[in-house]
């Protein structure tokens, strides 16, 4: 059986630039780690998280630095002594007892070194010289020629996390080092190279399909592989020079594996053992947990042009999604537990797929498992984002080595439903101004994204499905982002119009649109220190890495809410519209259900404390952004949207059973009283459907409309309509009653409206950082109460629930307006 011994304590790390001659010789390493984190520990610089330390930090990505590890070893026993690196970051060279066995170019593959007639009895003296990541960059532009980066740096010209260079909402720290584990393996006669394993349908059997690889150490041993899932064992034999296999498994009748929202999870464990047969030793193993269901992606011509539907288990789904970036910019920070509890934050607010993004990595085990237990699908980009790439040596053989790597490591997960072959780059040739820059004979990507990239998910991974590119229309001849093909950025809203231009679209599948907004707080307070705190402060403008970000939070809000003044009132305004926005476009979306098929918010979480287009900050607090995902996200929905020149109410049910109730309606005046009504007995919505209900002339016709709203209900479902924007309605000043009661984990805090309250939000960090509350953005109309529980260790009583700091809402910004 292969021996495995972690290499991942007793590292040191060295600065290999004398003009730093006050570090020390050798520096604590920690592995899995990078350079700054090592750094950071041992005091030697500023957190670059904090203030403007980001600057401060700059010349460690510029810098060369040395790794070093002493391991011990036994004497040659005859086994093969494998040295492998999960993960090198990036350019580096290996060099084992004085003498080089390997160097990487590529921080997304898995390096494995034969050092067999290297060991020596005793300890052995391991070396990784990682070079500056822009120095590298810099000799590969000499040789492949300038390519357009709508970014810093030079991550389109090697294999290394492009978000690293800096982002529109990510700092520029350039890392190197081991960011995952290092191990020895020695085994002998035949291990398993690589096991390429999926599970799918055929009819209503499951069937589990088996490519394996061996290593072998000669040509003489017979091995055979035992294969067993869910009661069926499957026995092959491997003949004596022969290397690969291939077989199947039928399991009858298994448990489907659905998205969280539809049904169950069953994940069947898959046990391979290879043993020797002549003698019956176990050489090797690999287990794996396998779900069963049927998937492909729909892109037929219809009327409305050609669809963008992922079907599971027979079923077009309309997805709920966001995209996913690095969780932190360091990424070996990021624990298993970590991974879990973001997913179930996503989770919480009705997202059931995440896209990982092109410009970040590909995630480790963990994330893909915690996806798999946990029913949340996800969309996996292929690592090339808003840049143009050489398809020349060496990245061509880096990119296919890089793929086949983390196909094949990726394939088995049931929650993975799709490759995209890259993140803007088809639009950005075609829309951003590449197509003069680059010369008619120079690559820019394309042949990646036609041409290698679907040969070898096709060669890998041929069960599921391949899409070339977000944005793409399906085509080279028809324009890549456009509302009628394929899958759309919305990006015009935020950059340039206000967010009712949304309504402007009805994309097949939207994969990215999103809005801005502050970190919590408690984020705010913990990352800045500046006196006083101000939008324009040097720490907080710091951590605003958008092009004029600043002045689109003011110019979203135009016509919507008015002008902050004050630092707080910026803050909760600004989150506010975020929210808005983000609402406004996804009840738009799926109200429109019959033609498009998903809607994936940019972004989920942040990676370091920013303002950004996140509904979780870096530390893991919830802005009201989160609360209305999960509002907007509901699988069943109530919404109010126009229809020519009417308003309709639309249901929209993604349950697997019918929605039937009573819909009523009501148009009142702010201060509660009734102006008209309706009531229709019993509407019918469909699973799967959205269905519209047009509204009486009567309830939608105001007298005043800066004075009158209109309510309908659906069963526990309420939505509202206004006839003004918020700066022009007639609200006043908060008046409400609170009432605090302690519960188990926390408190209940009633609060009672005496008018009006419009968007009521308990900001539960400015009670306790690590407080937590359930809901947000709660309308009350006069005399109904909502009870808000937080989560929290702390002492809370009804005057720490100060209005106008803890508790927020329309009112505070817009009374007296």
């Amino acid at each position: 059986m292969i021996e495995k011994t972690e290499l991942n304590s007793g590292w040191t790390q060295t600065c290999n630039d004398t003009a730093r001659s006050s570090l020390p010789d050798a520096i604590p390493a920690t592995v899995p780690g990078c350079v700054h984190l090592d750094l950071l520990a041992s005091r030697l610089i500023p957190d670059p998280y904090i203030d403007v330390n980001e600057i401060t930090n700059d010349w460690i990505g510029k810098t060369d630095w040395t790794y070093r590890c002493s391991f011990e070893a036994t004497a040659d026993d005859g086994r093969v002594r494998e040295l492998v690196f999960d993960g090198l970051d990036t350019v580096a060279v290996i060099v084992l007892n004085g003498e080089e066995i390997g160097r990487s170019f590529n921080m997304h593959r898995t390096y494995r070194f034969d050092i067999s007639k290297l060991l020596k009895p005793g300890a052995n003296e391991l070396t990784v010289t990682f070079h500056s990541a822009y120095a590298y960059g810099a000799e590969m532009e000499k040789h492949y020629g300038y390519r357009p980066n709508n970014y810093p740096g030079p991550g389109n010209l090697m294999r290394k996390m492009a978000c690293n260079f800096g982002w529109d909402w990510g700092p520029t720290l350039v890392t190197s080092g081991l960011w995952k584990p290092v191990r020895l393996e020695s085994w002998q006669r035949a291990r398993l190279a690589e096991t390429r394993i999926s599970a799918s349908l055929a009819g209503g059997d499951g069937l589990v399909k088996i490519h394996a690889r061996l290593a072998r150490q000669g040509n003489d041993a017979p091995c055979r592989l035992i294969a067993a899932i869910g009661g069926v064992t499957t026995t092959v034999t491997i003949a004596p020079g022969e290397d690969e296999v291939a077989f199947e498994l039928a399991v009858p009748s298994p448990q489907l594996w659905w998205p969280h929202h539809l049904g169950a999870q069953p994940l069947y464990p898959l046990t391979l053992e290879l043993i020797d047969d002549a003698s019956g030793d176990r050489l090797d193993a690999h287990e794996r947990q396998l779900g069963f269901r049927s998937l492909r992606l729909d892109t037929s011509a219809d009327e409305h042009g050609s669809a963008f539907t992922l079907v599971i288990n027979d079923v077009p789904l309309f997805i709920a999604g966001a995209n996913w970036i690095p969780d932190d910019c360091f990424p070996s920070r990021v624990t298993a537990e970590r991974y879990a509890a973001r997913i179930e934050e996503a989770k919480s607010a009705n997202i059931h797929m995440l896209r990982v993004w092109g410009g970040g990595i590909f995630e480790r085990d963990e994330f893909y498992e915690a996806c798999d237990r946990m029913d949340m699908l996800v969309w996996q980009d292929f690592l090339f984002a808003c840049a143009a790439y050489p398809e020349e040596e060496p990245l061509k053989s880096e990119v296919e080595a890089e793929v086949r790597d983390n196909v094949v490591r990726l394939m088995p997960h049931a929650s993975l439903i799709l490759w995209n072959g890259n993140n803007e780059n088809i639009w950005g040739f075609d829309e951003w101004g590449w197509r003069p820059i680059i010369k008619a004979d120079e690559s820019w990507g394309l042949g990646y994204y036609l041409d290698l990239l679907p040969k070898l998910c096709g060669e890998l991974d041929p069960d599921r499905p391949y899409y070339p590119g977000s944005p793409y229309s399906g085509s080279m001849e028809i324009e890549p982002n456009t509302d009628g093909h394929g899958c759309k950025h919305i990006w015009d809203v935020w950059n340039d119009v206000g967010y009712e231009v949304y309504r402007n679209h009805i994309p097949r599948f939207c994969s990215e649109f999103g809005w801005q907004a502050p970190a919590a707080w408690a984020t705010i307070e913990e990352s800045v220190h500046d006196q006083p705190l101000t939008p324009q402060s040097n720490g907080v403008f710091h951590h605003q890495k958008a092009t004029g970000g600043n002045d689109k939070l003011i110019r979203g809000l135009a016509g919507h809410l008015p002008e902050p003044k004050m630092m707080d009132d910026w803050h909760f305004a600004t989150q506010l519209n975020q929210a808005r926005a983000i609402r406004f476009a996804i009840e738009h979306m799926r109200s429109h259900r019959d033609i498009c098929k998903g809607a994936v918010v940019w972004q989920f979480n942040d990676c370091w404390p920013v303002t950004s287009w996140a509904a979780l900050d870096s530390a893991g607090r919830r802005k009201p952004l989160w609360y209305a995902l999960k509002a907007a996200y509901d699988p069943r929905l109530l919404t109010i949207q126009p229809r020519g020149d009417r308003l309709a109410a639309v249901a929209v049910n993604e349950r697997t059973l019918f929605w039937r109730a009573r819909i009523a309606g009501k148009r009142l005046k702010l201060d509660g009283t009734v102006l008209t009504e309706f009531e229709f007995w019993r509407l019918l919505c469909d699973r799967f459907e959205a269905k519209e209900f047009p509204l009486p002339s009567d309830l939608v016709s105001p007298g005043l409309p800066k004075d009158e709203v209109v309510v309908v209900e659906m069963l526990d479902r309420r939505a509202f309509h206004y006839f003004v924007e918020d700066i022009e309605l007639n609200l006043a000043a908060p008046r409400l009653a609170v009432d605090v009661t302690q519960i188990e984990g926390g408190y209940a805090v009633r609060v009672t409206a005496q008018n009006f309250l419009k968007d009521l939000c308990l900001m539960a960090d400015r009670l306790d950082p690590d407080a937590v509350v359930d809901t947000m953005l709660v309308t009350l109309l006069p005399g109904e109460s909502h009870v808000f529980e937080v989560r929290t260790a702390r002492t809370i009583r009804a005057a720490d629930i100060m209005i106008g700091t803890v508790l927020r809402s329309v009112n505070d910004l817009v009374a007296g307006e």
